[in-house]
């Protein structure tokens, strides 16, 4: 698998949380099904956007190194907020794009000896008319493209689709040697090098997003196949992300990081739950009243949970029917292009069927252990749930109340609810006697 990664010149907004985790899912689900997956996620480390961020924030300073400074910022938050987010980096190659200057000038080379790619002006331009079913992703017509694009007077290109694959050096910017005189790559190679650098000539799957297919997609094709490679069988494109059904963007104020997002909610599989609710290849709108409903799915979890935290899993295979069933509709959704929503759902049937069963000890080792294993592979820290032991203070707290319950001074226990209540803990008395559960 390959997947466009960040460009880093600022925080990690949950847009791209939702990006990194749909692969990260797709990932772990082929790997559970027997599948050895070599993933990587590229990293864009040159970049106009990168470039205005080192002004704005190095004023002064020489771009050669600022620009560094920003991307090496930038790129260590990304990696944090995944971290957080439980979104695995296990095994992941992340190539930089400003590690892999040398191998883009070499495939540049390569497609001016095939006689795809032109010199013009210190520029290094694709030739569009020599692209085999140009538009075929995005299925656009060449002429209907060419019809409404348009040449600025910086380039130098002969028509107006053709892409910049090197692009000479502005004064005072990063720049890098080549026989083309100094410059800098333009977005599209890094994808098509890398990719073939590390996974071949052709691969299995290469995913984004929507936004990508067009011209980013496209390009990369038309420059792979341009230099004789065959490139991706399968693309995997997920939706976009709006925030009350706007684009997210910072002049709106609707701008939401993924730091912003767990100092208000604590819990970045709140997050994961909203993503998994609509197929990955929607859009999906965030709001909070959506947040909300998923802490209501995900306290269901929780409760049960915290009531079964002493309940050992079994691991061998299940053979309860139900527990078996429960399973195979999971998979069954997931074989059917990654349908998470179904998924889900499933998910909560057996949630459903554990708290009717609570009592049946071999189905409800079976179905802890499956509940578990599927949260695992959707990425949810269900395995934290219930393990939170009770200060002290807090279980001297309980038994206080226990021992006013039953000494029928009601006043006193509902006083002292209250008081473990103001420190996050919940308490519920059923017929076996009081539980107790974390507040999200």
């Amino acid at each position: 698998m390959y997947v466009c990664g960040p460009t880093v010149y600022d925080e990690p907004h949950i847009g791209h949380a939702r990006s990194a985790y749909i692969f990260d899912v797709i990932r772990r689900y082929l790997v559970y099904r027997g599948y050895e997956v070599k993933f990587v996620r590229n990293v864009t480390d040159v970049d106009d956007k990168i470039i205005n961020k080192a002004r704005e924030e190095f004023p002064g300073e020489d771009l050669n190194s600022s620009f560094k400074k920003v991307a090496d910022k930038y790129l260590s938050s990304y990696h944090e907020s995944l971290k957080i987010l439980n979104i695995g980096d296990e095994g992941i190659i992340e190539p930089k794009a400003s590690e892999y200057i040398p191998k883009m000038l070499a495939f540049i080379q390569k497609l001016i000896d095939k006689g795809t790619a032109y010199v013009s002006g210190g520029d290094v331009y694709f030739d569009i008319t020599k692209a085999r079913n140009y538009g075929k992703l995005s299925n656009q017509a060449l002429g209907q493209m060419e019809s409404g694009a348009r040449v600025s007077p910086t380039e130098n290109k002969r028509n107006p689709l053709d892409f910049a694959l090197w692009k000479s050096a502005k004064e005072n910017e990063p720049s890098w040697e080549s026989p083309w005189g100094k410059g800098r790559p333009g977005w599209h190679i890094e994808c098509s090098v890398m990719s073939s650098d590390i996974l071949g000539d052709e691969f299995d799957i290469h995913g984004g997003g929507i936004d990508l297919i067009f011209p980013h997609h496209e390009n990369e094709i038309a420059q792979s196949e341009g230099a004789g490679c065959k490139f991706a069988r399968y693309w995997i494109h997920h939706g976009l992300l709006t925030i009350n059904g706007q684009k997210m963007s910072k002049s709106l104020g609707n701008f939401i990081t993924v730091k912003d997002f767990l100092n208000k909610y604590k819990n970045g599989d709140l997050l994961k739950l909203l993503f998994l609710s609509t197929h990955y290849s929607h859009p999906v709108d965030y709001t909070d009243g959506k947040i909300q409903e998923a802490k209501q799915a995900y306290e269901k979890i929780t409760i049960l949970l915290e009531k079964l935290s002493n309940v050992k899993v079994l691991l061998k295979m299940p053979d309860n029917d139900l527990v078996v069933g429960i399973k195979y509709k999971f998979m069954e959704a997931m074989d059917d292009d990654f349908n998470t929503p179904q998924a889900l759902a499933s998910i909560f049937e057996l949630i459903s069927a554990m708290n009717k069963n609570i009592y049946t000890d071999n189905f409800i080792c079976q179905a802890k252990g499956l509940l578990l294993e599927l949260g695992g592979i959707l990425g949810l820290q269900l395995y934290k749930i219930g393990v939170k032991s009770l200060s002290e203070e807090e279980l001297s707290l309980i038994n206080r109340r226990n021992d006013a319950k039953r000494a029928c001074n009601f006043p006193e226990a509902d006083k002292i609810r209250k008081e473990l209540e103001v420190k996050g803990i919940i308490l519920e008395d059923t017929k076996d006697g009081t539980t107790w559960r974390r507040k999200l």
